[in-house]
């Protein structure tokens, strides 16, 4: 190599070597030593020299790799063997501050992560563990001092992986060791040690320590519990980088170093049990073997591999410009241009194209690797390069997250089956749908629902091609089936209705006044009152379908969830009453009162219609013909078809079930002036007009706000009576064997708590414009703005109403029945935290849940009863 090139090389891409040089310019031979002659240097150095000794060798690495005389692999294996000699002459010196000898105890490192692969980066931590036989304390201190010697002067020598990471012991001995692997290990720490490799002290005990393991970790993938831990670590490496940086991210972004070594070291637990030949430390290396031994294609495998070593490369060059610990490509200026320059590019465009095209190959080779050799398992497509078994493929599905991967396989074959255009797309298609499966909470039902989805719309033109091309529609769609039985159940009747999912716009929910002019077309159509209604019914199920997918996708928060599936209701009772009043004589001008949730605009996918009828009818005629569309309105929403249907509920009315299904106004008045209790004058603050007659809508919204904000708020009796009842409410009403810190509606903080207080808040203030609103989050925020409930108070309720909303509708649509106390334990409880985003962790959404609900009762409780 000439020397003149060397230093060139290394002064332009590294500012930190270039410095170094000139400070040390006798260090210049070293650009050009031998590896034999480099390492020398580090046994040779004493605790003060250590650390030019190691920048001499990284002076050497360096001009190696810069001008083209080792490659990446080369690179990484000789700063891989540097890190051994510095771990060496690092306890060397240790045990010679310490006064001991090697034979007083018998102390190996062993080389965890990158450098146990032996493919270290220029900046790192150099993760070790250490074993010893003998005087573990004297042991202790040896490693100890070893890490305050070598980390200062090299590399930081983290020793994090131990067992009990940094709160366990630095030392173990070889039994301690495997006592805690059969008893306590996690899949991440078998995980870990698929890179372990004896690097310095004995290293005879180290190989000894290594054989000692080796069981542990080529069982890991059939240990109880390791499908969660591996949805924990992909879900923890997703979400280690904020959003905003993510871009920039060469490791833990997406398509980023993480999700190849990921996906490569899960492939190594899970096959590597019965296949020797993968039981391999570097990524390279296992790569050649997945492509050599038929787990992956080799197209694919060279694909990756180039991925790896790019952005490992760019990687490396950004470490050395200031021997710093980054992972993060310059967003722009002289950064950028630096860091093209050394890799080769006359563009900064130049390198952000290859570095855009290689985290698309990691991204889409990431889901590939895992699900591709699935389908070829199954379909038997033939090839001389694949040849992975059913029960291999069975056993991959069930490390993956699948409870019953032969259903999952059979399921995968039908799909498959033959060479016709279907089954091609769904070939292509299928790893995506799987990787996207195997992180919802029910994987198995999913791909169920997937199939019986694609069996029903079978070789639509327009279904392969929104698959194929319909960019989210296909990871949405799984996402949804593996998530959702309330979704699903409604899709699998119309599947016509998944290519909403292709576009956000087509997941926004329809205006009302749009939903109920469509609906009105549709029930037109029709002269008869059951055929109108059914083609009413079937646009509410579309609608459904487009308010829960948005839910679901989160483009849609609870109190979006609300106000749509309030107004389709509406829109349902409007065309509803017209189709009900078709050719019925005598019929009074009718309006239909949304009372409770509905006229709260705070629907949920559980919730019945609470209303109220009222007519403007002033004889006999007018109440029967009033009393029989009521009865038709009732009887044809409820009625039992394909479509899901809307159950009317009218005890709400005067007099409650003992009152007319419909009285006229002039009643409904009277009982309101003369007989009507509090609560029923409470229930009113959540009553808003929602179909019928204008005319009669808008004289009983002005009868309703006399009744309901009067002046000067609650009389001192009329409080009383509102906190005896609330009092009941909560003893009383709570089903028996319920908790009441679970139970969503009637629970302490729930949804009866929060809202009795912002009804109160009414009651008190309603005679102020802004506090005349039938929603309790608007409710709350406008007795703050007025003085009435303090800043900490309207944060404890409005964060715990919209957080236990949240996770009311998200029961609903997880089971696909209306459900109001939590699990409590098992996978529906673990489904629930998954979907509402906390992973499998339960302990952590049970914390949040009852840390939210408890501030809120405690609000609650001052508001209502300390007022």
């Amino acid at each position: 190599m000439d020397a003149a090139a060397a230093k060139l090389a290394v002064v332009e891409a590294s500012n930190a070597l270039a410095d170094f040089l000139r400070a040390h310019p006798d260090a210049e031979a070293a650009l050009t030593e031998s590896e034999e002659a480099g390492l020398a240097r580090v046994f040779d150095a004493n605790a003060f020299d250590l650390n030019a000794a190691w920048k001499a060798n990284l002076l050497r690495i360096a001009a190696a790799d810069l001008t083209g005389s080792a490659d990446f692999k080369r690179t990484s294996v000789a700063l891989s063997r540097l890190a051994d000699a510095v771990l060496a002459r690092g306890l060397d010196l240790a045990r010679e501050e310490l006064g001991s000898t090697e034979d007083q105890t018998r102390l190996a490192v062993i080389a965890m992560g990158k450098t146990g692969a032996d493919e270290l980066n220029y900046v790192s931590d150099v993760d070790v563990v250490f074993v010893a036989e003998g005087d573990l304390e004297l042991a202790t201190r040896q490693a100890a001092r070893m890490i305050q010697i070598v980390g200062p002067a090299t590399w930081t020598v983290d020793a994090g992986l131990r067992p009990e990471g940094r709160h366990g012991a630095l030392v173990r001995s070889l039994d301690s060791y495997q006592a805690y692997l059969k008893d306590w290990a996690r899949t991440w720490e078998f995980q870990a040690l698929l890179k372990a490799r004896p690097a310095a002290g004995d290293l005879e005990l180290g190989l000894e320590w290594l054989a000692a393991v080796q069981p542990f970790i080529w069982g890991a993938a059939d240990r109880p519990g390791v499908v969660a831990d591996i949805r924990d670590m992909r879900r923890k490496v997703a979400d280690s980088v904020p959003a905003a940086e993510r871009r920039y991210e060469i490791k833990l972004g997406p398509g980023g170093l993480r999700d190849i070594e990921f996906a490569v070291q899960l492939l190594q637990l899970v096959h590597g049990r019965g296949d020797a030949n993968l039981r391999v430390r570097s990524t390279l290396d296992a790569l050649d073997v997945l492509v050599a031994r038929g787990y992956l294609a080799r197209r694919d495998g060279e694909d990756l591999a180039d991925t790896y070593v790019f952005l490992r490369t760019v990687e490396h060059r950004l470490q050395l410009q200031r021997l710093l610990r980054t992972h993060r490509v310059p967003d722009g200026g002289e950064p950028l241009h630096h860091l093209a320059r050394t890799l080769g590019y006359t563009t900064d465009e130049g390198f952000l194209a290859a570095w855009r095209a290689h985290a698309t190959t990691a991204r889409r080779l990431h889901e590939k690797l895992l699900y591709k050799p699935l389908l070829d398992a199954v379909t038997r497509v033939p090839t001389h390069e694949l040849r992975m078994s059913e029960a291999e493929a069975a056993h991959r599905l069930a490390v993956l997250g699948f409870n019953d991967p032969a259903s999952a396989l059979t399921h995968i074959k039908k799909l498959t089956a033959g060479v016709s255009r279907t089954a091609t797309v769904q070939r292509a298609l299928l790893p995506v749908v799987l990787h996207e499966l195997a992180d919802s909470p029910e994987p198995d039902r999913g791909l169920l629902a997937y199939r019986q989805v694609s069996d029903k719309l079978g070789s639509t033109p327009w279904y392969l091609r929104l698959l194929r091309d319909g960019g989210p529609a296909a990871v949405r769609l799984a996402r949804l089936l593996g998530t959702s039985r309330y979704f699903t159940s409604l899709l699998l009747h119309v599947p016509q209705s998944l290519r909403y999912l292709s576009d956000n716009e087509d997941l926004t929910p329809r205006p009302r006044e749009e939903t109920t002019v469509g609906m009105r077309q549709a029930a037109a159509r029709h002269s008869e009152a059951k055929a109108a209604i059914s083609a009413v019914r079937a646009m509410r199920r579309r609608e459904l379908i487009r308010i829960a997918a948005a839910d679901l996708l989160g483009l849609l928060d609870d109190q979006g969830v609300g106000l749509a599936l309030s107004d389709l209701a509406d829109s349902v009772l409007e065309v509803a009453l017209e189709i009900a009043s078709r050719d019925v004589a005598d019929a009074p001008p009718i309006a239909v009162i949304g009372m409770g949730r509905l006229g709260g605009r705070e629907t949920g996918y559980g919730s019945d219609a609470d209303v109220v009828f009222i007519h403007a009818g002033t004889e006999d005629a007018h109440r029967k013909a009033a009393a029989k569309i009521v009865d038709s309105v009732r009887t044809l929403l409820a009625s039992s078809t394909a479509d899901p249907p809307l159950v009317l509920d009218l005890d709400l009315r005067p007099e409650g079930k003992g009152g007319a299904l419909a009285p006229s106004f002039a009643a409904y008045r009277r009982y309101y002036a003369d007989r009507a209790r509090l609560w029923e004058r409470q229930a009113l603050l959540r009553a808003r007009p929602v179909a019928g007659d204008q005319g009669l809508q808008e004289e009983w919204t002005a009868f309703a706000d006399e009744i309901r904000y009067r002046p000067g708020g609650l009389s001192e009796a009329e409080l009383i009576e509102f906190r005896k009842v609330k009092a009941r409410v909560d003893s009383e009403r709570l089903p028996r064997g319920a908790d009441p810190n679970g139970h969503t509606k009637l629970g302490r903080g729930g949804l009866v708590d929060i809202e009795w207080t912002a009804q109160l808040l009414q009651l008190e203030h309603g005679e102020d414009e802004s506090m005349r609103t039938t929603r309790t989050i608007p409710a709350l925020e406008a007795a703050a703005a007025l003085g009435h409930l303090s800043r900490a108070d309207l944060d404890a309720l409005s964060e715990a109403w919209e957080f236990v909303s949240k996770v009311r509708n998200d029961m609903t649509l997880a089971r696909g029945v209306p459900r109001d106390d939590l699990p409590r334990s098992g996978p529906e409880l673990a489904a629930l935290a998954q979907t509402l985003g906390f992973g499998e962790d339960t302990e952590r959404f049970l914390n949040h849940y009852r840390r939210l609900t408890r501030r809120a009762h405690e609000a609650a409780q001052r508001i209502v009863y300390d007022a």
